[in-house]
């Protein structure tokens, strides 16, 4: 037996109007995939080939990633309340000279408190010429700042926060953004597993797919829709035609 799409308008144009709202979408994640691709690898470029006073004149941005190479220097500050797995603790951060260009805050990792808040915990700087890789993340300032509970003279000094001004009383003319070890395997790393600064590729494809499979879905369970009804028109024509006889 022939059967014809029956479309209900109605259905029809909703899903003609959704439909192209759901492609652009998934065709615009893949555009920006494809631009932050080409951002990344550009930034690695620019990570091992260039220079740092370079990269601070050209205008520091956000995720770049950055390989330093210079020495750590004794001013260290333990940014409180911040947590790994449910433990209280610290991040640490010092202020690291590059052989060439500004001094910047290392953002060194997590490290575990001790158990009673009148207690910092011991911090290890090494000594020597390392060369550092990370990437460049802002100023540690949350929305609402507490007053800081650590000594004012002496290091490491405890804050709540490690606003540019703050590093600015200390050291002179640092840099405007901090660097995030990349991993724990850098020099002088305690627990450095920091969350990606930038979106990276995958996460747009990712995007993308959802977008796409939404089209599909849609489309799907427009033709199922359609052929119901279909179905339902021709029982209840056919269910006439009996009465009628």
């Amino acid at each position: 037996m022939n059967r014809r799409w029956q479309f209900d308008w109605r259905l029809l144009m909703f899903s003609g109007l959704l439909l192209p709202v759901l492609l652009s979408l998934g065709v615009w994640q893949l555009n920006r995939a494809e631009e932050k691709q080409m951002l990344l690898a550009a930034w690695q470029q620019q990570a091992s080939q260039g220079d740092w006073p370079t990269l601070v004149s050209g205008g520091l941005e956000r995720g770049r990633p950055v390989v330093l190479t210079g020495w750590y220097t004794e001013y260290t500050w333990l940014l409180d309340n911040r947590t790994r797995d449910g433990v209280p603790g610290y991040e640490v951060l010092t202020v690291f000279t590059p052989v060439e260009g500004p001094s910047l805050v290392v953002n060194r990792g997590w490290v575990r408190g001790p158990r009673t808040r009148d207690q910092l915990p011991e911090i290890d700087t090494p000594g020597g010429l390392f060369t550092l890789e990370g990437r460049l993340d802002g100023y540690p300032v949350p929305p609402v700042l507490a007053e800081d509970t650590g000594p004012a003279s002496g290091w490491p000094r405890r804050v709540q926060a490690l606003p540019a001004a703050t590093v600015e009383d200390t050291v002179a003319s640092p840099a405007g953004m901090v660097l995030k070890l990349s991993d724990s395997e850098q020099p002088g790393a305690y627990r450095a597993d920091h969350a990606p600064d930038v979106m990276g590729p995958q996460t747009h494809y990712g995007y993308a797919v959802q977008w796409f499979a939404l089209a599909a879905a849609l489309t799907i369970l427009t033709l199922v829709a359609s052929y119901k009804k279909n179905e339902r028109i021709r029982k209840t024509g056919a269910d006439n035609d009996n009465d009628n006889g």
